[in-house]
């Protein structure tokens, strides 16, 4: 059988795996067409011999991740108002960023004092990227990246606990 033919012929298991990516039946069908679309490009990297569904799904994943990846860094604001004049209104006020200057300047200095393992993962999950994502990238158990973000919130905690006296928050 071809290749080519061996490959539509895992659309079914591929539709599968793209509705637990996507939990959503039209990007689903995007991501397997997607994917498709790359083996079927692409194939002259696959090996003979070796496993096509686990090629594929390497093919699938990598595209969910680039796609989201790319969804957050597009992060756009869709105005479905009708009366948009006010987003258009000109302000006349400026707000002071220098408090947040310091704000930000003391996290990012928290968070270069926790060891490496708690920061990749503690900052990982700051970016965006879901518990599994996190898990699947740095290959450990999701009750690892779980139990690490925990320790590295406790310690920038203790760290920043004068932001939380200032500014009368409570310690959970």
């Amino acid at each position: 059988m071809k290749l080519d033919q061996e490959i539509n012929n895992e659309q079914a298991a591929l539709t599968s795996y793209a509705l637990q990516l996507t939990k959503n039946v039209e990007d689903a069908n995007d991501l397997v067409q997607e994917t498709l679309l790359k083996a079927l490009t692409y194939q002259s990297k696959f090996t003979e011999g070796t496993n096509l569904k686990g090629w594929l799904y390497t093919i699938m994943r990598n595209s969910f991740i680039n796609n989201y990846r790319r969804l957050m860094r597009r992060n756009t604001f869709i105005d479905t108002t009708d009366n948009t004049f006010f987003i258009d209104a000109p302000t006349h006020t400026t707000e002071n960023l220098g408090e947040d200057k310091f704000l930000n300047k003391d996290l990012q200095d928290a968070i270069e004092t926790l060891p490496e393992d708690l920061k990749i993962t503690f900052t990982m999950n700051m970016r965006g990227f879901k518990y599994h994502e996190i898990a699947e990238e740095l290959d450990i158990p999701i009750g690892t990246v779980k139990t690490r973000i925990f320790v590295a919130k406790r310690r920038l905690r203790k760290l920043l606990k004068s932001y939380a006296d200032v500014y009368g928050l409570k310690e959970d």
